[in-house]
């Protein structure tokens, strides 16, 4: 009974300890910037609200008894592109507000120092100046527009990094980039490079059908081709897309279709 008792008073005191402790967590990366913080007095006027600061759990030697105070992370030995988790303690009743929270988030700021693509797909490039680890979008311009076919992983060190990825070329002259979206929303894409493949032209049929549509080379029924393809309905939706040498559309309603294929737009019907 006593060892019961005391393990409900022990379990009521940290239950209390746990809610007590008022705290803001931000994560993120290191960008080089410093935090400001907006710090109201506590409950009563007593004293102002924030009580005590951590970046990755160290205790920081900024002031902050007053009104607005910065958080300064460089003497944290921190490199560009680290990974940040702040934590600012408060009073109860009273909350202080970070007035740059987005200096944590990584920005796109990589610069192509070299890109290259050779005729089977193998596309290369090299970067400098990242700053935070963001994804690059790979996108091949084929269709009239720019196609993602694939991501990697940014390193995000200011150093310089290098990144390969293989794509499946069309037929003809193919043309790449990389793309990169950061916290603003806004995409910063690299300049194009072009490669000639050797990826014979394609064609497909029947333009009529009520099962498949079949890839070959063209004048050669015979043999088959794998492309990549989309098809839109006659609104505008695309309700099929993918890679291969045959599309089964018995699924699709009754009606005609567009069809992107290789570097071509077709059409066909479903009947």
């Amino acid at each position: 009974m006593k060892g019961f008792i005391l393990y409900t008073f022990c379990f009521f005191v940290l239950s209390n300890a746990i809610k007590s402790q008022n705290v803001i967590i931000l994560e993120g990366t290191y960008q080089g910037k410093v935090l400001y913080v907006q710090n109201p007095y506590g409950p009563g006027g007593v004293g102002f609200c924030v009580t005590e600061v951590k970046v990755n759990d160290n205790i920081t030697t900024d002031e902050l008894t007053s009104s607005a105070f910065e958080i300064d992370l460089k003497p944290h030995k921190l490199n560009i592109g680290d990974k940040v988790e702040v934590k600012i303690f408060h009073k109860e009743g009273c909350k202080p507000k970070v007035l740059n929270p987005e200096v944590l988030k990584p920005k796109s700021t990589y610069e192509v120092i070299a890109m290259t693509a050779d005729k089977d797909g193998t596309f290369k490039w090299s970067t400098k100046s990242e700053t935070g680890k963001l994804t690059f979008i790979i996108e091949q311009f084929r269709w009239n527009k720019w196609v993602k076919v694939g991501e990697v992983d940014g390193v995000g060190t200011p150093t310089s990094n290098d990144y390969s990825f293989k794509i499946a070329p069309h037929s003809g002259k193919n043309q790449l980039r990389v793309r990169q979206t950061d916290y603003s929303g806004l995409p910063r894409t690299s300049k194009a490079v072009d490669f000639m493949s050797d990826v014979k032209d394609i064609d497909y049929a029947p333009l009529k059908t009520s099962k498949d549509i079949n890839f070959f080379a063209k004048g050669k029924t015979d043999v088959s081709m794998e492309t990549m393809y989309e098809i839109y309905d006659q609104y505008g939706n695309i309700v099929k897309k993918g890679f291969g040498s045959k599309i089964d559309v018995s699924n699709l309603p009754k009606g005609a279709y567009f069809l992107n294929f290789d570097n071509k737009m077709g059409e066909f019907v479903k009947k």
